[in-house]
């Protein structure tokens, strides 16, 4: 069979032609407002009786969407058309939380607010307390906490209607206040220590903090430097396109399915090691180096075709540049690592060497095998006192945002129908049932 596209543009409307053998067939082009063009194919099967196969949906427009851009070849990301690196430098979460919600950065007032209600929110039905008991004390707390979200449609049943817009905002601001409060219990119960409460003085971030690392047994000192820190990684996983956890959270929610259902839903797929498993995949790494006296071994295995051994930390699937995110992150992870007074990290070391060589050798350069944002935030996350199994709970805390907000713009979109996607079949035609009696 043969297949190409050809493109036509009059003053009115753009299409292209699709022809297979002697046939054609017309469809129309959209362009965005930034990023690829994209040809209008929901008709194909109908007119046609072709499907078009596309694994992993590279090459497929799932969504219309206004909330976030990426230019994986120039290295950019942008949230509501606003660089990342402005967000991460000059703002906060809850105003990153705001913009991408609302569309807009918020005004002082609106801002004061935001934080208001999301801070009235963040403590959990009490109940919630005994639900953590039903789990084993060494189950990992990203197990924990997609049950304990999906669970938080069976305390809030006043905010899971989603035809009505005060619930769904409701929804939307109960999860953002309350998914870090379920990840500190999480990360408490998985040490054995008791709940600590949130406290409506502290902003987001420092209030998460406490929630992790206070006891009832002395005060907490918030540390202004790790809780920036913690700030800014939040902004920089808030959102990241139609990545497959963000795409599972629409996948599910075009059933009609609760929103707390949906964002559990995503918190399962960002468990996945190809995804929201990277940064532990990456510090596990370093710890396997070791040294930099090792590094030349490692690289040499992993230029080796024969090898399937790969550097975690390095590359990207969208990003073919270096990774906009990975630059702040870069530097939060010096400042944190100052103010703590960690100057003699091993892996420290090893990460910067493999910077080093990443930047400068032909054959990372040449594959574009830039350090990613997981390369350094592992290092700073452990530096923290994250163990390496809370790291995925935290990218959750920060992406729950961005799920939330792409789950109200397909709601509210009047072109959203159920996901459907289709399949090339290659499995057995039409048989006849043979009785056991009969078979060999």
């Amino acid at each position: 069979m043969d297949a190409k596209t050809d493109t036509k543009t009059n003053t009115e409307k753009k299409s292209g032609t699709i022809t297979v053998g002697n046939k054609n067939w017309d469809f129309p082009i959209y362009d965005g407002t930034v990023g690829p063009q994209v040809m209008d194919i929901s008709k194909l099967y109908g007119e046609s009786g072709l499907f078009t196969y596309d694994p992993g949906f590279t090459s497929t427009a799932s969504c219309e969407s206004k909330i976030t851009y990426i230019d994986g070849d120039e290295g950019i990301l942008l949230y509501r058309g606003y660089p990342i690196d402005q967000l991460a430098e000059h703002g906060d979460f809850l105003e990153t939380c705001y913009l991408l919600l609302y569309g807009e950065l918020p005004t002082p007032s609106q801002k004061h607010d935001f934080d208001y209600r999301v801070t009235r929110h963040t403590m959990v039905h009490e109940q919630m307390s005994r639900f953590f008991q039903g789990f084993r004390r060494d189950a990992h707390p990203m197990a924990v906490m997609t049950g304990s979200i999906g669970a938080l449609s069976a305390f809030y049943h006043d905010s899971t209607d989603i035809s009505d817009p005060l619930q769904r905002m409701i929804a939307s601001l109960r999860m953002i206040a309350k998914v870090p409060t379920l990840a500190a219990m999480a990360y408490k119960y998985s040490i054995g220590q008791p709940f600590i409460y949130p406290k409506n003085d502290l902003d987001y971030s420092t209030n998460f903090l406490r929630m992790c690392y206070a006891v009832p047994t002395e005060d907490y000192k918030p540390n202004p430097v790790l809780a920036r820190a913690m700030d800014r990684i939040f902004i920089l996983h808030a959102d990241h396109e139609q990545n497959a956890s963000t795409s599972t959270v629409r996948l599910a929610g075009s059933s009609g399915a609760n929103p707390f259902a949906c964002i559990a839903a995503g918190c399962a797929c960002l468990w996945g090691p190809a995804h929201g498993g990277a940064n532990e995949a990456a510090l596990n790494m370093l710890r396997e180096i070791g040294h930099v006296d090792r590094i030349p071994e490692f690289i040499k295995r992993a230029k080796d075709k024969n090898d399937s051994y790969r550097l975690m930390g390095f590359g990207h699937r969208v990003y073919k540049n270096y990774d906009p995110r990975a630059k702040i992150m870069q530097k939060t992870c010096h400042e944190v690592l100052a103010e703590l007074g960690i100057k003699d990290d091993p892996l420290l070391d090893v990460a910067m060497e493999l910077e080093k060589i990443a930047l400068h050798d032909e054959y990372f350069v040449e594959k574009k095998l830039y350090p990613n944002i997981d390369f350094y935030s592992g290092i700073t996350l452990k530096a923290m006192g994250f163990p390496t199994t809370m790291f995925t709970v935290l990218f959750a805390v920060a992406r729950t945002v961005g799920w939330i907000a792409q789950w109200k713009e397909m709601i509210e979109d009047p072109k959203q129908k159920i996901g459907r996607p289709r399949q090339l079949y290659t499995g057995a035609t039409t048989r006849d049932y043979v009785p056991i009696s009969r078979r060999k």
